[in-house]
């Protein structure tokens, strides 16, 4: 089933009688359960499909049907509840509140949730998410008392708490060490595995090579779209904890 489903999708940026062409008639879907990445250079116009995508951004011409909705001519209003019900959010930046704690942060969007759902029902959901994602024993900590692959976890139970239909990851691992990121895409397959559909932008091959598909853009049109073998996140970890021994044993013994 396609849960996203974009023809001829243009959006046009006008400042004064400039006028700039960020998509140029994307035609592009992607199916329920899908791990996809969307990779492109700068001003390709990846970002601006994912906020077309995330429903943060409108086309200017075209149709947008998201799980069966045509949301392309939704007003803000629409397009929030949407988001709320339908979207996760994960960013390279974590945007976790500073002096608030693990599971007030992953809680946060519950209270905007029009489900009307009780204090209990809202702890007893963010509590489950932060295990979800390997925090269950952190919940009462700062930002600041965690690592920075802890904080985006943290970032990734809050995408869940809502129990979103897709994950939508714009360069997850742009602020993480080489083995931070292997563990937030080994976590990201697993959630994949569970069912969830994952839609990344990244501009790092390596991170790409464990969806199972990549879609590239350019100058704000589609050029290729392939479908691949992903590589396997857990044992790319542990050959790179392998490789750290190694040179760590080495470096003792010169």
């Amino acid at each position: 089933m396609e849960i996203v489903d974009l023809n001829g999708i243009t959006r046009v940026y006008r400042s004064g009688a400039l006028a700039v062409e960020a998509l140029r008639g994307i035609d592009l879907q992607f199916s329920e359960g899908e791990f996809a990445t969307i990779m492109g250079p700068s001003g390709s116009g990846k970002s601006t499909l994912m906020n077309m995508i995330g429903c943060l951004d409108q086309p200017t011409a075209g149709s947008y049907y998201l799980n069966g909705e045509d949301v392309s001519r939704f007003d803000k209003s629409k397009l929030a509840g949407v988001r709320n019900r339908t979207l996760g959010f994960v960013f390279q930046s974590f945007h976790l509140l500073p002096r608030t704690t693990a599971l007030e942060n992953v809680e946060l969007p519950l209270l905007y949730n029009s489900d009307n759902l009780s204090w209990k029902e809202i702890h007893s959901r963010a509590r489950k998410a932060l295990e979800i994602v390997g925090l269950g024993d952190r919940t009462d900590h700062n930002p600041n008392e965690l690592s920075g692959g802890q904080q985006q976890r943290v970032a990734i139970a809050r995408a869940l708490v809502s129990r979103p239909k897709i994950l939508l990851a714009d360069e997850p691992t742009g602020n993480l060490d080489s083995r931070t990121s292997f563990e937030i895409m080994d976590l990201f397959q697993k959630l994949n595995q569970d069912g969830l559909t994952i839609l990344m932008v990244t501009h790092e091959p390596e991170v790409a090579a464990f969806s199972e598909r990549i879609v590239t853009l350019r100058d704000g049109l589609l050029r290729s779209d392939k479908k691949v073998t992903p590589a396997n996140a857990k044992e790319a970890l542990a050959n790179w904890i392998d490789q750290e021994d190694l040179e760590i044993e080495n470096e003792m013994k010169l």
